[in-house]
């Protein structure tokens, strides 16, 4: 009984019936409070209506006969209405607390006690409260009969009528007496006992049905499936692992069997393959490259592997300083000992002579081995040969060594910069002779003190974050500016990442080509002489014209209109600007420009460099197709060099039409010159396309090398091209040629669009 009652409180089909009954009942039984006390307040308030409804059917009633004084009718009435079941009492008080009118014809003229439990409502203060709501006028006590009672008091007005009648009060009196009704609570509390009786009955009902469902369920759908659950389970912790849960269900119950299932299969693949990785394990210990012993406190080998056995060969319960080192006796630093006094693993370096003979270097660790107790019952020891790293280590001293002299004798200016901050941690000495710096002044000083203040910035991103930059400009101690090529790269030294920094000085090279564009360009304006003489030509023309007109007209005394005049003067004064305006043009492209990149514009570029060759491309029959795209998003580039690209294309395609047609008759529109501008997401795209005879494909890849050229010898220098070329690329872009024998060329630059 003990043992089936133990069972009974163990058994989750028993906690749970228990604690859904329990809940449940609990809810029910909260619901059936609620819902009686519910039903119980409208019952009561549904009476005390009702009585207080009658109370006042009784005063309106008798009100006439009270107007004329008619005690008769008034008895007659109150005897009437006090006829009905439920009404006990129905008395009317006069202001003395005296008995005037009542059902029951004994009482008439009784004095009761003006505390009395139905006066002492209005009369528990002075002078008497006159108004009262309904609930201060309710009283429910209890009759001699043993049920209850409901009394209601009403306080009876005087009206304006009472005070005129046959039977006058004084107008000041504002009660004139009161209305008592007493009604029985009888079949009220039995409505409401009945209703109690019910509720219970259902309540009890309801549980009982509902438990009976639940155990049902719960036996059928829980218990069952937890039987068979639970016999499988037992079964896997046998070793079963390929038992089957049959649960016939598809809820959690079908799920968790599934699961089971799904579980021994895998807990016997996982055992399969704990086997596999046991024996793997096994073999790794035997075959692993480095050498691996199992040693007790006394340093005697327990167990080792076959890398030790084949380079020691150790003898039968030998130790391990005997076999390592043929010792007798224990290393003076043994990290095995350190790890059975501690429990901690620790690494040393060993040197040991080999089966061979031969010296070797071994990295030692050792790890303590502990049975389920905890105790450290063997220590590990893993040995991995280092001697080739001993030599390698050698080795690097050497290297090490004859790099820094690499390092220290270079001919370039090195730095070694923090990542972070650019502080020059280290410098050869070249430093001193490029910016004037002994290496003391320079270390831990930012790489930034050898820029401009208002460049610091600027560099200090770039540094940062591109592996070249070209043509930075920086000072020396004196304060001289210098024209240097950065190259970065990441490196790392003692331990921490760096920049390595070069900057060769590349400041002649950049005067020397400063001075061969400039030659270029002197070079392009000598071949522009002709084509700015027909320029000027015309505005010199119209001015001449003009001045012979005027010399004319005064010889002969002859007076000149002053319309004439005036559109005369304009004339001379518009050709005037034209031919200012083109001289100030050749002498700015003749000077000197720097080597700054700004924003420019590339179809202002454009057009300003083909001012000076529109009249000549006229003359000379060359008609120019501009498709340019307006709004070209802003590029980097220096205007002036710009503007001798540009210029040099120009030229090219002029005297590849030339050539092509010096001999041949052409027809209207086949001589011509193509300008398309146009951008993606990325870059501005600028196409120069003549008809000319084209470039062939042998030598496309050559036309952008220094002194080469097609044209014969004296006409040209070879050079237009490779400074073109040298100048795209100052701006970040590139410059290449497509070209088709017979079918012209077509020059194709690109420039990227700064973010």
């Amino acid at each position: 009984m003990l043992k089936y009652i133990k069972n009974l409180r163990n058994s989750l089909v028993s906690k749970l019936i228990l604690t859904v009954g329990i809940t449940m009942l609990l809810g029910i039984s909260i619901w059936a409070y609620f819902s009686i006390k519910y039903q119980k307040e409208n019952i009561i308030q549904d009476t005390v209506s009702g009585t207080d409804r009658l109370g006042t059917t009784i005063k309106l009633g008798t009100h006439y006969a009270m107007m004329l004084n008619s005690r008769d009718d008034i008895n007659q009435i109150i005897q009437n209405i006090g006829k009905q079941k439920e009404i006990e009492n129905i008395r009317i008080y006069n202001k003395d607390g005296e008995i005037k009118f009542s059902n029951k014809t004994s009482e008439v003229n009784e004095r009761t006690n003006i505390k009395a439990e139905a006066c002492d409502i209005c009369h528990r203060s002075e002078p008497p409260i006159v108004d009262l709501s309904l609930p201060e006028r309710i009283r429910i006590f209890d009759s001699p009969k043993g049920y209850r009672l409901l009394g209601i008091i009403s306080p009876i007005h005087n009206e304006p009528g009472c005070s005129t009648g046959c039977h006058v009060h004084p107008e000041d009196k504002k009660i004139l007496g009161a209305l008592d009704l007493v009604v029985s609570l009888k079949e009220t509390d039995e409505e409401i006992y009945n209703f109690e009786k019910g509720i219970f009955a259902l309540n009890v009902f309801v549980f009982l049905l509902t438990s009976t469902i639940i155990f049902i369920f719960v036996l059928k759908f829980v218990n069952r499936p937890i039987k068979r659950l639970i016999d499988g389970t037992r079964l896997i912790a046998k070793g079963d692992y390929n038992t089957q849960v049959i649960v016939d269900q598809d809820d959690e119950m079908g799920q968790l069997a599934i699961a089971i299932n799904k579980m021994g299969r895998e807990i016997d693949e996982k055992q399969a393959e704990l086997n596999r990785q046991r024996d793997e394990y096994q073999n790794l210990f035997e075959l692993v490259p480095c050498l691996i012993t199992v040693q007790d406190k006394n340093f005697k080998l327990l167990k080792y592997n076959r890398e030790f056995d084949e380079t020691f060969g150790p003898e039968p319960d030998d130790f391990c300083y005997h076999a390592y080192k043929g010792r007798d006796k224990k290393c003076e630093i043994c990290p095995v000992e350190k790890t059975f006094l501690t429990g901690r693993s620790y690494f040393s370096e060993e040197t040991g002579v080999q089966k061979d003979g031969t010296q070797a270097h071994w990295f030692v660790k050792s790890s303590p081995i502990r049975n389920s107790e905890g105790e450290i019952v063997a220590a590990m020891e893993i040995s991995l040969d280092i001697t080739s790293r001993k030599q390698l280590e050698e080795k690097l001293i050497q290297s090490e060594k004859k790099y820094h002299d690499i390092f220290r004798n270079i001919p370039n200016p090195v730095f070694v910069l923090d990542m972070e901050t650019l502080e020059i941690l280290d410098c050869n000495e070249r430093v001193k002779d490029v910016y004037g710096y002994s290496k003391d002044e320079i270390i831990n000083k930012s790489f930034l003190e050898l820029f401009k203040e208002e460049e610091k910035d600027q560099y200090a991103t770039r540094i940062k974050t591109s592996a070249v930059i070209n043509r930075a400009k920086c000072m020396n101690k004196e304060g001289r500016t210098l024209f240097i090529s950065i190259r970065i790269s990441v490196s790392e030294s003692e331990g921490q990442k760096v920049l390595l920094v070069t900057t060769p000085d590349i400041t002649r090279r950049l005067e020397t080509e400063q001075q061969l564009i400039q030659a270029s360009k002197m070079a392009t304006l000598g071949e522009m002489s002709t084509g700015v003489a027909h320029e000027l030509n015309q505005p010199l023309s119209v001015i001449k014209t003009a001045s012979s007109f005027f010399i004319k007209k005064i010889k002969k005394k002859q007076r000149i209109r002053d319309d004439i005049l005036l559109s005369l003067s304009e004339e001379i004064d518009s050709h005037v600007d034209r031919a200012a305006k083109i001289i100030n043009h050749m002498r700015e492209f003749g000077r000197k420009s720097d080597i700054k990149l700004v924003e420019v514009q590339v179809n202002e570029v454009l057009e300003r460099a083909f001012e000076i060759f529109s009249q000549q491309l006229r003359v000379r029959g060359i008609d120019v197709i501009w498709d340019i795209k307006e709004d070209l998003p802003m590029i980097m580039a220096n205007p002036d060099r710009l503007e001798q690209v540009f210029i040099n294309l120009f030229v090219n395609a002029r005297d590849a039409i030339e050539e092509k047609w010096k001999s041949k008759e052409y027809k209207k529109g086949s001589k011509k010159i193509t300008f398309i501008t146009r951008s993606d997401k990325k870059q501005v795209i600028v196409e120069i396309c003549d008809t000319g005879p084209g470039i062939p494909k042998d030598i496309s890849d050559k036309i952008f090398e220094p002194f080469f050229t097609t044209k014969e010898v004296g006409e040209g220098t070879g050079l237009g091209l490779s400074i073109s070329y040298g100048i795209v690329k100052e701006c970040g872009g590139n410059i290449e040629v497509v070209s088709d024998n017979n079918e012209g060329s077509c020059f194709v630059i690109t420039f990227p669009i700064p973010d």
